[in-house]
């Protein structure tokens, strides 16, 4: 087992408390759950995705999609079938699972669409405009000192 020392990102970062937290989770391996359903995750665009599920005999109400935490859980729980069925070959697995995806922060699902024996998600990154980047504009101190903060001194001396 590799140990990581991850102290120059935190000198360089501030706030990613949760970064520990990611890097365990991605190094843990789930035995068995990894491959079903197999998934697809695909880039639409600058700030969206889909990911695409294949949930081949399960119908709409036998799934759910549901956000908690910061957390797309996506499961599947096949209902009891009414009718006694005798099986040559049961190739097509319809066993529960249960999925789930981490989203980043302002990471949004905007739909879910069962179709062909596949489950698609899309997801947006919708960043609020407060945390958008802005320029902030540098005055002189000249200015700042002589309480004149919108305009130049020059304009300041007109006014008296």
């Amino acid at each position: 087992m590799r140990n990581f020392d991850l102290s120059p990102l935190f000198r360089a970062s501030v706030g990613f408390d949760q970064i520990a937290e990611l890097m365990d989770r991605l190094t843990k391996t789930e035995t068995g759950r990894e491959s079903y359903p197999p998934y697809n995750i695909e880039k639409t665009g600058e700030d969206s995705w889909r990911i695409s599920i294949a949930v081949a005999g399960f119908s709409e109400d036998e799934l759910s999609v549901e956000v908690r935490e910061n957390a797309l859980i996506v499961s599947a729980r096949k209902k009891p079938d009414e009718v006694k069925r005798t099986y040559l070959h049961q190739g097509i697995a319809t066993r529960a699972f249960e999925r789930r995806f981490h989203l980043a922060e302002h990471v949004r699902v905007t739909g879910a669409v069962h179709e062909n024996g596949m489950l698609h998600i899309d997801l947006i990154r919708e960043v609020p405009e407060a945390l958008k980047p802005r320029r902030i504009e540098i005055t002189r101190a000249s200015e700042v000192k002589g309480e004149v903060i919108e305009g130049t001194s020059e304009e300041a001396g007109k006014k008296k």
